[in-house]
C-alpha cells in the first residue's frame, strides 16, 4: 500500500487497465509523478481527445474520426474482397503486412457460448447486410486461432457460402491459440499470402 492516497488512486487505476499488473501500475505512476506537469497533461488530453473524437464506423466497426473511418473511405481500397476480424486492434498488424488492401468488417469479439457471446452480440447481421449490398468476390475469415475465433469462422463460413461469395481462412503461419495483435509481420504475411478456402 503506497502512503499517498492520490497515488495509491492512480496506481489503482493504471493497474486496471489489461496487461498492466502491480508492478508495472506503480512504474507508470511514479514515472508520472516524477516527469513535468505538461507531461502528464499531454497524457490526459490525449485519453480525453479519444474518447471524445474516436467511434465506431457505420460501415465496418473499425476506429473512426471522421463519418467514415480512414479505410472504408478510401477509394484506393479494393471493394472485392473483405477482411472480417474480431476487434478492431486486429486491423493494424494486417494493414503492416502491406500485403491487403481490401475492405474491413470489425465482428465486435467472437462467439463463445460459454461466454454467453452468440451471434446476435457480435456484427454478423450487419456482414450479411453488406455481402447483400455490396460487390464482395472474397471474404477473408481472420478471427483469432483459438476455439472461439475457430467456431465463429466456422459459423461465417457456413453463412457465406449459399451467397456464392468465395471463403477463405489464414492459412498456417499463427499459432494455435495465438492472437492476431501478437503476431509479426512476416508471420502475418505468409498467412493473408497463403489463406485457403474453407
Amino acid at each position: 500500500m503506497i502512503s499517498s492516497p492520490s497515488l495509491q488512486h492512480l496506481v489503482d487505476e493504471l493497474e486496471r487497465m489489461p496487461g498492466v499488473g502491480v508492478k508495472s501500475a506503480q512504474r507508470i505512476a511514479f514515472w508520472l509523478l516524477n516527469s513535468d506537469r505538461d507531461v502528464a497533461l499531454r497524457l490526459a488530453e490525449a485519453i480525453v481527445e479519444v474518447k471524445d473524437r474516436v467511434h465506431f464506423c457505420p460501415q465496418c466497426f473499425n476506429y473512426a474520426e471522421d463519418d467514415l473511418c480512414a479505410i472504408c473511405s478510401s477509394d484506393r481500397r479494393d471493394r472485392s474482397v473483405l477482411c472480417v476480424v474480431s476487434e478492431p486492434r486486429d486491423v493494424p498488424p494486417i494493414e503492416r503486412t502491406g500485403l491487403f488492401s481490401g475492405l474491413y468488417h470489425v465482428l465486435g469479439g467472437e462467439l463463445s457460448p460459454l461466454s454467453g457471446v452468440g451471434p446476435d452480440d457480435l456484427h454478423i447481421g450487419q456482414l450479411m447486410a453488406r455481402l447483400g449490398t455490396e460487390e464482395v468476390n472474397e471474404v477473408i475469415l481472420a478471427t483469432n486461432s483459438n476455439v472461439e475465433g475457430e467456431t465463429t469462422a466456422s459459423y461465417l463460413a457456413r453463412l457465406i457460402r449459399p451467397l456464392g461469395v468465395k471463403v477463405t481462412r489464414l492459412a498456417s503461419g499463427l499459432p494455435v491459440g495465438g492472437e492476431l495483435e501478437y503476431a509479426d509481420e512476416v508471420t502475418l504475411g505468409r498467412a493473408i499470402e497463403s489463406r485457403r478456402e474453407m
